[in-house]
């Protein structure tokens, strides 16, 4: 089992679906965790933080090294996501996509960079997306900046290594959240949508939050620390298999 005992997270969006599974299983390994969203969480100490504003960026996590004494683990989790076809993007949603899911993470690891690496063994791990690399219809934005992620992670490796602080980032891939389950709900035949899911994956199911939480809590922890620069696929092998018409699979 990793141990975290005696290091302090950040992970932001952790009020509620993934990132909440992700505070939680970061407490349960031991570690100190405090939540980042413009939500609080009901289970972990929370601050109110907006990852697109470099100011509170700065004080929160400020405030956290002063309050628990250091900063040793970041996750970048807060994202957004919406439906809009490439042709008829507006220009205020793609600046808010991009400032939330892929500016945001940069100014978190901005500020917090100096703290993680007088922890001596910084980690960070980032939340991509399968969609980093393949593309669901009118999700354009929502794939470029889950590229970018990718992209961010691999520079940021590269850049704070050095100073002895792992960055890593996790794709994954259908995950029954709140989200997808009320998409599910919302068809007229939800059984047959959940079994035509589970078949997409040789896994033989969708992930579930905790699946994506445990493999957060590996890159977060000492097990990990030859590992950089990755990003991790969790999609229950989804992406390895190549489709085929309905009428051959």
């Amino acid at each position: 089992m990793t141990d975290l005992h005696n290091r302090v997270a950040l992970v932001t969006g952790g009020a509620q679906s993934i990132g909440a599974a992700i505070a939680d299983g970061l407490a349960a390994a031991g570690a100190t965790v405090i939540v980042g969203d413009l939500n609080p969480s009901p289970d972990h100490e929370s601050m109110t933080l907006d990852v697109s504003n470099e100011d509170a960026v700065a004080s929160v996590i400020a405030a956290i090294v002063a309050g628990h004494g250091s900063l040793d683990i970041v996750v970048n989790n807060a994202g957004i996501m919406f439906e809009e076809s490439v042709a008829d993007h507006d220009r205020t949603t793609w600046d808010r996509m991009l400032a939330i899911n892929l500016t945001g993470p940069m100014l978190v690891t901005k500020h917090a960079s100096s703290h993680l690496a007088a922890s001596g063994h910084g980690a960070i791990v980032n939340v991509g997306s399968i969609e980093g690399d393949r593309c669901n219809p009118h999700h354009a934005a929502y794939a470029a900046t889950k590229s970018g992620v990718h992209g961010l992670t691999r520079a940021t490796a590269i850049d704070l290594g050095p100073m002895g602080i792992r960055c890593n980032a996790i794709a994954p891939g259908w995950i029954d959240t709140p989200l997808n389950a009320s998409y599910v709900d919302s068809h007229p035949d939800r059984d047959l949508v959940i079994d035509e899911l589970a078949k997409l994956h040789p896994i033989g199911r969708v992930g579930a939050p905790s699946d994506v939480a445990d493999v957060v809590v590996w890159l977060a922890g000492d097990e990990s620390r030859f590992v950089t620069g990755q990003v991790m696929t969790i999609d229950g092998g989804r992406t390895v298999r190549p489709p085929l018409p309905g009428i051959l699979s």
